[in-house]
């Protein structure tokens, strides 16, 4: 299970003074869904959506686009939003201060033919693009760490765009968020 909960943030951790909205790409195929696969340092394994940070001035539009160029080498056509979360998350540092995140995950479409490969700037630590089924997300590690339960409970029919607030509990591994 991954270190996430959605009660209250903790007080007690310092928190970044902004708010970073990322935005993330649900490409499904059939019964499977595109992540990225990253390795860490210490040699552990975990899995993301394709998509990052938005740039001031930039649309969250422009920004998945430019972010699945990125990391996919690929264009994606952006259908409808799915899921607005905030989270926050725990920043690896010393000492330990949250970052405010809000995550807007769209469903997207990616050409049929596409091969999964690394576009022509990767995220640190991406070392793979694939394709995983649907039915193996809860067996995976995520960055960030609601993914596994929001994805692994993941049906076509939304019921409502807000998730609502996830907390991350312990520090992670360096996310780029």
């Amino acid at each position: 299970m991954n270190s996430v909960h959605m009660n209250n943030r903790k007080a007690e951790m310092p928190l970044l003074p902004d708010i970073r909205n990322t935005v993330r790409a649900v490409i499904l195929q059939g019964d499977h869904i595109l992540l990225l696969k990253k390795v860490y340092e210490d040699g552990s394994t975990c899995f993301a959506l394709p998509g990052g940070g938005q740039i001031v001035g930039e649309t969250l539009d422009a920004a998945l686009l430019r972010e699945c160029l990125e990391e996919l080498g690929a264009q994606v056509q952006i259908g409808e939003l799915l899921k607005v979360v905030d989270f926050f998350k725990v920043k690896s540092q010393e000492p330990p201060i949250q970052r405010h995140l809000v995550d807007f995950l769209f469903l997207c479409q990616i050409d049929k033919s596409y091969e999964p490969q690394n576009g022509p700037a990767p995220d640190k630590h991406q070392v793979a693009v694939q394709w995983v089924a649907l039915d193996a997300i809860r067996e995976l590690t995520f960055t960030p760490g609601y993914l596994s339960d929001y994805l692994g409970n993941f049906k076509l029919k939304t019921n409502g765009a807000r998730l609502g607030a996830c907390y991350d509990v312990s520090p992670a591994k360096n996310y780029s968020g």
